[in-house]
């Protein structure tokens, strides 16, 4: 005789409650993490998880059956949301469609979102108000295959050091796979091609100062299996990682968690999952939670790009 499933599970959230339907379904069977699991988790980090996504667009990979199962990449809401759900609405000239994806205000949408298979989140890198004029500048440090996490270690501290040189604040966070990803804070004054052309410069600028170890190689094909590519592709329009207290859809379930600088010689991406962030943040709080109060005008790094004639990418949103 099959197993019945287990019924539904009201969690008040805020002034909402959040339904959550097969409470005991396993996402991660490794590890026997079920769907309640995953929500109390989010809710263990709720003021962390909702800085990160508030009020930008937000793609969500969803696992309807768990890690078992296939893997969703949902653009837009899916269907069923209650009507204080926010979404906003954005266009995708490739398509020339548009669709309304969440836009996170509060702790309870990222409760429904989980109770709707969602496992990762990833928020553009604009807001709401204007999702053309991007307040976020990402700087992913990507290993290649054959990279190994000292290099990365090794990195970000050239990393570190050239924003300083920049009077540039910034935050680093595992990447919940094998990298770092460094966000800074910038006035939203210039659209995804100028911020990705001061990403670029940047990402040189790191570069020449590391050149055994760090690649800005347009092509995967070639970059040094061995090197780190400072990826600076994920300041283009709708491209999109993991937020700061996302959980990933990986079999560890890894948490890309928040790291002050003088913490990441000593730690590796393996060190944060849904078992361990939990007490982190219980002791620590959200140490990215200044965030907004470090705004950088990256008008110094477009003068950079000036001078090194750095040209400006392609659209990949058009290629």
């Amino acid at each position: 005789m099959a197993k019945s499933a287990a019924p539904a599970v009201e969690l008040p959230v805020g002034e909402h409650t959040v339904r959550v339907s097969n409470p005991d379904r396993v996402y991660f069977p490794e590890l026997g993490v079920t769907k309640l699991d995953l929500v109390n988790y989010y809710l263990g980090v709720g003021d962390g998880i909702v800085n990160a996504l508030r009020d930008r667009p937000c793609m969500l990979h969803r696992f309807p059956k768990g890690l078992a199962g296939d893997k969703v990449h949902q653009k837009r809401l899916p269907a069923g949301a209650p009507d204080w759900i926010p979404t906003v609405r954005v266009y995708f000239p490739r398509y020339g469609r548009h669709a309304d994806e969440l836009c996170v205000e509060k702790l309870a949408d990222v409760a429904w979102a989980v109770q709707m298979s969602t496992v990762e989140f990833h928020p553009w890198n604009s807001r709401s108000t204007d999702t053309e004029s991007p307040d976020e500048w990402r700087i992913d440090l990507d290993p290649m295959p054959d990279c190994p996490w000292s290099r990365v270690q090794r990195v970000a501290g050239v990393v570190h050091e050239v924003l300083d040189e920049f009077g540039a604040v910034g935050w680093p966070k595992t990447s919940g796979g094998h990298g770092l990803h460094v966000y800074v804070r910038i006035a939203p004054e210039h659209g995804f091609q100028q911020v990705r052309r001061a990403a670029l410069a940047f990402a040189q600028e790191v570069e020449r100062r590391a050149p055994d170890d760090v690649t800005t190689a347009w092509w995967r094909r070639d970059r040094d299996p061995g090197a780190l590519f400072v990826d600076y592709n994920q300041n283009a329009r709708d491209h999109t990682i993991a937020a700061a207290y996302s959980v990933r859809g990986v079999p560890e379930a890894t948490v890309s968690t928040p790291v002050r600088w003088d913490e990441i010689d000593s730690i590796h991406p393996r060190d944060f999952t849904i078992r361990t962030v939990p007490a982190r943040y219980a002791e620590l709080g959200d140490i990215q939670a200044d965030m907004d109060d470090a705004v950088f005008d990256i008008t110094p790094l477009l003068e950079l790009a000036d001078r090194h004639g750095v040209d400006e990418p392609v659209d990949l949103d058009e290629s």
